[in-house]
C-alpha cells in the first residue's frame, strides 16, 4: 500500500521576505517626505501643548445652547446647506454636458475602432477643461470671488460650482465608460442619436453609481461650505471661525455637532437613494 504523505501547513509565512522588503522600501521612501513636512507628532505631547489643548477641549463642555445662539446656528446651517446645494446644482450644469462630450462610448465615429480627428480633439479639449476646473481648489476660487462679488455665500456657491464641476464631470465620464456599453453601441449602430443612447443605454446601467457619487459630492460640498466660511463666504464656517478666534469652545462644540448631523443626514440620504435605484 502506497504511503500517504500528509502535507503539513508551513510553519512560517512563505511571503514574509517580499513583504519585509516592500515594507522597508516604503519606509525609506516615506522618511524624506516626513522630514520635508517637518512631521513631529511628539510635539502634541509636550507639557505646554497638552495644557493648552486640555483647556480648549474642556471649554467645549457644556455646548452652547442659548435660544438666540441656536437660532443663529439654525440660520447659518440653512445658508451652509443652501450654498452646498446651489453649488452642486450649478456644478451639474457644467459636469453633465462635459461628461457626455468626454465619453468615448457616445462617439459614433469611434464605433469603427478609431475616433475621427475632430471628435477626438474635442474630447481632449473637454478633458483638459475638466482638469483645469478641478485642479484649482475651491478655497482659491472662493478667495478670487470674494474679491469680485464681495463677502457672502455667492462666492462660495461659485467656488463650489467650478471645482465640483470638474470633479463630477471627470468621474461621470469614467463611470459611463466603465459600465456596460453593449446596449449603447447597439443603439448607435442602429441609428439612435447620442442622447437616446445615453438615456436608454448608459444611464440605466450607471444610475445607482452616478447618484451615489453625486450625493457623496454633495456631502463633500457641505464640508467645503464650512471651510469656505473661514475666508468670508458666510454660513456656519464663518461663525465657527469667529467662535474659535474668541476661544469660545461651547459654541464651537455646538456647531461641530450640527456639522456631524448634516454629514450623517447626507450619508443616510445616499444609502436610501442607492437602495431605491438598486
Amino acid at each position: 500500500m502506497a504511503e500517504l504523505h500528509l502535507r503539513l501547513p508551513p510553519t512560517r509565512d512563505p511571503a514574509w521576505l517580499p513583504r519585509l522588503f516592500w515594507t522597508g522600501a516604503a519606509l525609506v521612501l516615506l522618511w524624506p517626505l516626513l522630514v520635508a513636512t517637518e512631521f513631529k507628532p511628539w510635539v502634541l505631547f509636550e507639557a505646554q501643548c497638552l495644557t493648552v489643548s486640555g483647556q480648549f477641549i474642556a471649554s467645549f463642555f457644556p455646548p452652547a445652547h442659548g435660544a438666540d445662539f441656536l437660532w443663529m446656528v439654525a440660520q447659518d446651517t440653512w445658508r451652509t446647506v443652501a450654498m452646498a446645494t446651489a453649488g452642486v446644482t450649478l456644478a451639474l450644469g457644467l459636469a453633465i454636458p462635459m461628461a457626455l462630450l468626454a465619453t468615448r462610448v457616445l462617439s459614433i465615429s469611434a464605433l469603427s475602432g478609431r475616433m475621427a480627428r475632430g471628435p477626438f480633439w474635442l474630447r481632449q479639449a473637454v478633458r483638459w477643461g475638466l482638469i483645469v476646473l478641478r485642479s484649482i481648489p475651491e478655497l482659491v476660487w472662493a478667495l478670487v470671488f470674494v474679491r469680485v462679488v464681495g463677502l457672502g455665500p455667492t462666492a462660495g456657491v461659485l467656488a463650489i460650482a467650478l471645482t465640483y464641476g470638474g470633479m463630477l464631470g471627470k468621474v461621470y465620464a469614467e463611470i459611463l465608460e466603465s459600465g456596460e456599453t453593449h446596449a449603447t453601441e447597439a443603439l448607435l449602430r442602429n441609428g439612435a442619436g447620442r442622447v437616446q443612447a445615453f438615456f436608454y443605454g448608459l444611464l440605466p446601467a450607471s444610475a445607482a453609481e452616478l447618484t451615489s457619487y453625486t450625493v457623496y459630492r454633495w456631502e463633500c460640498a457641505i464640508r467645503s461650505s464650512v471651510v469656505l466660511g473661514f475666508v468670508g463666504a458666510g454660513g456656519l464656517g464663518q461663525q465657527m471661525d469667529n467662535a474659535m478666534k474668541m476661544f469660545n469652545g461651547g459654541e464651537v462644540a455646538t456647531m461641530l455637532l450640527v456639522f456631524m448631523a448634516l454629514v450623517a443626514l447626507a450619508d443616510r440620504t445616499s444609502a436610501w437613494l442607492r437602495k431605491a435605484l438598486g
